[in-house]
């Protein structure tokens, strides 16, 4: 009974989570063993020290794409904290995307949960694909803003490719229902147009996105990507939790040169392991916008003054680590209807040309009674009932926070949630009520009724503000990696993950993060090969 009530309390925290081509897969096919399995092996299994010409730390959104596009030409290591994603259904399917969500616990959960420091809910991922695994799976390319804003000189023709590589192996166009389909009537009914139809580019008006959720409802996140992999080139090492970089000085005296040359992880068993560098490798850490600065600082890379006050050896001064991490905030509303729907994430979006990004989601979950019910005889099943959410991401945001160790206005998105609620599309959702009287039954916060007193809709936006899930930055471009994501004053070192993002690209990043892993890995080899040629 706890954990159903529980299981409620957490949807209503999450149910604005984010979550091209038809699918030709048979059912068949979607229950066989993914290929990748043959070269992931327990981190227990492995040598105190090996060498590798690539180490990839994190085997999440980018780092996945990112070791098959290595090991191609190259012997490449990736190293995960997590488990594999194949064989738990919560995780795989729409159905579980809550669940996944809900059963969470501090050692090896695939999600883990965490609180800002300024109280608000968050999650990360903790397996193989990681955020890509556990998130609602919509799929939608950066706008242009992020790519004039990014600090990076972008080759747009091998930006394309990478995405279409993606596109091919993970991505699908997603059947709409009756919750999805009354959204995206109700945004073009509100204004928010021209209506595109289905599309992968960022496009202002309405549009149907792309889903990493097949038409069987299952999920294929960035661990699918290694399906790609040349299998004699690479091995990857889960519950592996790696420690520091190593970093060697070309000089004993201040000054000398730095470079990575390998890595410490540790196993389940609490064993240390060495990975190390073969000549003219690199260690490329896609740790997320949490594990990236955080690994830099646990290696002695970072500010030196807070360095030196945790009793952490200086190994490059490099301010900006940790600095400038951003996450964009979310507003919304729940309803319950009067006639169940199906389980949905997130499909259609409404680009607004003010700022907000409008989504929607439906969910079914358990209700139960109180536990000594006056009414109903216990033990009584629960019920299941639709949630169904419209959520509003703001572009921003116009502050940054930092991260440490250890421990703008929505006004104008949510007056549009109210415009999509007064549209004739969404009158089927409403409940009859008195005297021929109908309006929604809402869970949690409603919009004010006076939605163009700005002090009413403002207070309603900070009583109400959730995060996204969309965090980044921490390791930004110009700060801390220079255009080719390498990190600054240390060789033979990268990051390549959210974490060097000024802005979160377009509606969601998944798209663009799992393009950057392969965008990075094309570009590496090419280099490399470029250097062998000369």
């Amino acid at each position: 009974m706890a954990k159903t009530t529980y299981f409620c309390y957490i949807f209503l925290i999450f149910c604005g989570i984010f979550a091209p081509i038809s699918s030709t897969r048979t059912e068949t096919q979607q229950n066989q063993s993914p290929s990748y399995l043959q070269f992931v092996y327990n981190a227990t299994q492995f040598p105190s020290e090996d060498y590798y010409d690539y180490i990839i730390v994190g085997g999440g959104t980018a780092g996945c794409p990112l070791a098959a596009t290595l090991s191609e030409h190259f012997k490449v290591l990736v190293l995960e904290r997590g488990g594999v994603p194949f064989n738990k259904p919560n995780l795989m399917t729409q159905e579980g995307f809550i669940s996944t969500l809900v059963d969470v616990d501090n050692y090896d959960s695939p999600a883990q949960a965490f609180t800002s420091e300024d109280g608000v809910p968050n999650a990360r991922g903790r397996v193989l694909g990681g955020s890509s695994a556990i998130n609602a799976g919509f799929y939608s390319r950066a706008d242009d803003t992020f790519y004039n804003k990014s600090g990076v000189n972008w080759n747009l023709r091998l930006v394309n490719q990478s995405f279409d590589w993606v596109e091919r192996a993970i991505v699908f166009r997603p059947e709409l229902k009756n919750w999805q389909s009354a959204i995206r009537d109700a945004l073009i009914e509100a204004g928010v147009d021209p209506y595109n139809g289905f599309s992968l580019d960022h496009r202002l008006g309405t549009k149907i996105g792309g889903s990493t959720f097949d038409r069987y409802g299952r999920r294929h996140s960035a661990a699918d990507m290694l399906n790609y992999a040349r299998a004699s080139n690479i091995k990857v090492a889960i519950h592996a939790s790696v420690q520091r970089i190593l970093v060697a000085s070309s000089s004993p005296y201040s000054g000398g040169k730095q470079t990575a040359v390998g890595v410490v992880y540790r196993d389940e068993t609490g064993k240390f392991h060495h990975a190390m560098l073969s000549e003219k490798g690199e260690i490329m850490v896609c740790a997320g916008a949490l594990g990236s600065p955080q690994l830099l600082l646990l290696s002695g890379i970072g500010p030196r003054t807070y360095l030196s006050s945790w009793g952490i050896p200086v190994v490059h001064h490099l301010p900006y680590v940790g600095q400038y991490l951003y996450d964009n905030p979310r507003n919304g509303i729940s309803i319950v209807p009067p006639t169940p729907l199906e389980h949905s994430l997130i499909q259609v979006v409404g680009i607004t040309d003010s700022g907000a990004y409008l989504e929607a989601a439906s969910n079914v979950i358990p209700f139960s009674f109180p536990e000594h019910s006056i009414f109903i005889q216990n033990p009584s099943p629960p019920l299941y009932l639709t949630v169904a959410t419209i959520m509003e991401k703001i572009t921003g945001p116009a502050s940054a926070g930092s991260l440490r160790l250890a421990s703008t206005d929505c006004v104008n998105g949510t007056r549009k949630i109210g415009d999509v609620l007064r549209s004739r599309s969404m009158d089927e959702f409403k409940f009859q009520e008195w005297f021929g009287a109908r309006d929604f039954r809402f869970v949690g916060p409603t919009l004010p009724v006076d939605q163009s007193n700005d002090i009413m809709m403002a207070d309603f936006c900070r009583r109400t503000v959730r995060t996204i899930w969309h965090y980044h930055g921490g390791c930004l471009v110009g700060k801390v990696v220079d255009q080719q994501f390498r990190v600054v004053g240390v060789d033979s070192l990268r990051v390549v993950d959210g974490s060097t993002f000024t802005v979160s690209p377009g509606t969601n990043p998944q798209a663009t993060v799992l393009m950057l892993g392969r965008y990075v890995g094309v570009k590496t080899v090419r280099e490399r090969m470029r250097k062998k040629r000369d």
